[in-house]
Parts: C-alpha cells; structure tokens; sequence
C-alpha cells in the first residue's frame, strides 16, 4: 500500500514540473484598451515589491493598463489579435532601454514622437508593441519586465494621442534576441520595444 501511494505521489509531481516548466516559456500576451491614469503605481522590477514606480503625466514612467470599461461599468478585453498577421514597417523604429529598466529615454522620446506621428496619420493600421529584454534575469522575471517596457511604450503613444484601442502588447522576454554575443553591447540590442502593424 505504502509502495502504491509513493508512485502515486511520486507520478503526481512529474506532471506538476512538467506543466509548470511548459507555462515558463510561453510569451505574455496582453490587449492594451486604455492607458493608465495619471499617478497609479506599480511595482518596480527588482524592487521586491518595496517602492512603487509612479505613471508619469507624459507616460514616460513605467505604469500598468486599465481596460476600457464596458457599457455595464466593468472592465473587459477586446479580442486580442493574432501575433503571426502583423508586419514590420519601416516608418516604426524601434526604442530601448537600460538595464532592468522600463523608463523611457529622451532619446528614445523622440522615436516615439515621430511613430506616434506615422501611427496618427495612419489610422487604419493596428499596433503591436514587443517587449523584449536581455538574457540576464530568470525568464519569468524577464517576461514581466517585457512587459512593462511594452506598455511603458504603448503609454507613452497615447499620450501623443494614438488610440489606444488600436494597441496591442505581447512580451517575449529574452526568448527572441536580435544579437547573441555575450556583451554589453549585444545585450543593449535586445532590450527594446519592438513595433509591428497590420490594416485593419
């Protein structure tokens, strides 16, 4: 009997690790519906929870998306689109970020001034904002912190007066990098914001 309940046990947690290690890898999709109110507050990454990162009013600060409320008052989410139909455009540059950081860049401002500009005088094109990071980090800490870069991102659009109903966020953590070496260089490369668009 003893013997009978140790594989059952045993058989029980292979296919818990087996699950969760399948749950690790899969990207972080979200359908961004509006940006966040000014002043809400977030956890900061590598904080461990103790001191909050505040929205800035030009959404320059990392932050966290409400919903767009339905008729009835609660928040829903609109569909969310298919990755696989959206497409590089050249009008749309990329931003990055510095290490374990979801801040926007002055720099990085001006990027996002000229895609706010294309994105608006192209109306009939949805968005979506990947978030990527470098390989340090665990890959569930990295997919949150994608995460929050692509919607430090996408608040930093609407704020310029994008739609937010044409955005979408996923996050890839470091699953998808554009450089492999193992320097600060190549690292730098892959901690971005990645845009692709498709007409709807």
């Amino acid at each position: 009997m003893l013997s009978r309940c140790t594989h059952v046990t045993i058989a029980s947690l292979l296919v818990l690790g087996v699950l969760a290690a399948g749950c690790a890898k899969r990207p972080a999709t979200t359908q961004a519906a509006a940006p966040a109110p000014t002043g809400q507050t977030t956890t900061s990454p590598g904080s461990g929870g103790s001191q909050p990162a505040t929205l800035a009013p030009g959404g320059t600060g990392g932050g966290t998306t409400a919903l767009a409320p339905s008729s009835g008052g609660t928040a829903t989410p609109a569909e969310r689109p298919n990755p696989s139909e959206f497409r590089a455009d050249d009008n749309l540059k990329d931003v990055f970020f510095d290490f374990d950081k979801y801040d926007i860049r002055p720099g990085d401002a001006k990027v996002l001034d000229s895609n706010a500009s294309w994105l608006k005088s192209n109306p009939n094109h949805l968005v979506l904002i990947e978030g990527h990071c470098d390989e340090r980090g665990t890959n569930e800490y990295n997919l949150a912190l994608g995460e929050r870069r692509a919607k430090s991102t996408m608040n930093y659009l609407v704020s310029q007066g994008v739609q937010a109903s044409r955005i979408t966020i996923i996050s890839y953590g470091e699953e998808r990098p554009v450089c492999t070496q193992k320097n600060e260089e190549c690292w730098a490369k892959n901690r971005r914001a990645h845009f692709l668009v498709k007409a709807r």
